[in-house]
């Protein structure tokens, strides 16, 4: 745990005590909100700078959107929490070589987007919007939180041939659990948290913690997918890996790796050989790697 998520926890329990509904608020206004921007890396740079960018709008927030190609067989990449398109950046000549067109954005509240925060209904709406301008797409590709949202796209008529996930939060209501362990959150703000995400965030929408989950209704998503996970994952276990193995069956194959973590994944070798081999494979084809 960072100092930091080590204070705000401490004097988030403190505050519990006296003045519990304030504490709660509190509580829900970091859970909704990222704390950092991701910047541009250096080894993002070279990739960063040369593409395409354009914009949508999404809920009033502009969002930027991140191309490299003319647009033809788009592969789409979802980044994560307090993440951005750029971290994708060892895909993108590998994507061209294979005449694929690279696109990704930034999420509101993320990278140069506008907005404080997201939610996964803007992800499904710029997807959508996306999909709208380029047409369906090749492949998409997700990490974490933005797997999550893709799971929810293709119920909801996003189009794809393809999907790669990388450390997928697989069920939603990880995101409350994982945030209440990182600060120490005491079992009456955590259950508050819930309860605020539920009734506040989600307000207009029925059983959100079930329809946000990667593996609900299964059987409306067609697409042959891939699964990457690191087994020293220290924010979304593995576990949930096999879970969306289990759900998808026959239609997913899984390649698990070691050593590799949950934030710095998408710029490790072996997962990039992973996705694309798996994306690049002809019809009826896995590639490389698989069980």
């Amino acid at each position: 745990m960072s100092r930091g998520a080590a204070f705000a926890g401490t004097a988030l329990n403190a505050l519990a005590g006296p003045a519990p509904a304030l504490a709660g608020r509190a509580a829900f206004g970091l859970f909704c909100h990222p704390l950092r921007r991701g910047k541009v890396l250096p080894r993002e740079r070279a990739a960063h700078e040369r593409a395409a960018v354009e914009e949508l709008t999404v809920a009033g927030k502009r969002v930027r959107v991140y191309r490299w190609g003319d647009g033809a067989r788009p592969v789409v990449m979802l980044h994560g929490w307090q993440s951005r398109a750029s971290r994708y950046a060892g895909f993108v000549p590998r994507l061209e070589a294979l005449g694929l067109t690279a696109l990704s954005f930034d999420a509101p509240g993320h990278g140069d987007s506008e907005g404080r925060s997201t939610t996964i209904l803007e992800y499904r709406e710029i997807l959508r919007c996306l999909q709208d301008r380029y047409g369906a797409f090749h492949a998409v590709v997700a990490h974490s939180f933005g797997a999550t949202s893709a799971f929810l796209a293709l119920r909801s008529g996003v189009r794809a041939e393809r999907l790669v996930t990388v450390s997928a939060v697989t069920h939603f209501g990880h995101l409350a659990d994982e945030f209440g362990r990182i600060l120490g959150l005491g079992p009456g703000l955590r259950t508050d948290l819930r309860h605020r995400i539920e009734h506040l965030l989600f307000a207009d929408v029925q059983a959100p913690w079930q329809l946000f989950d990667a593996t609900h209704r299964p059987e409306e998503i067609h697409v042959p997918m891939r699964i990457i996970h690191d087994t020293d994952d220290d924010m979304v276990p593995v576990a949930q890996a096999h879970a969306l193995k289990a759900a998808y069956g026959d239609r997913a194959d899984l390649l698990v790796t070691s050593g590799l973590g949950h934030r710095k994944v998408l710029g490790e070798a072996v997962v990039i050989d992973g996705a694309l081999d798996f994306i690049g494979a002809g019809p009826g084809e896995s590639g490389r790697g698989g069980f």
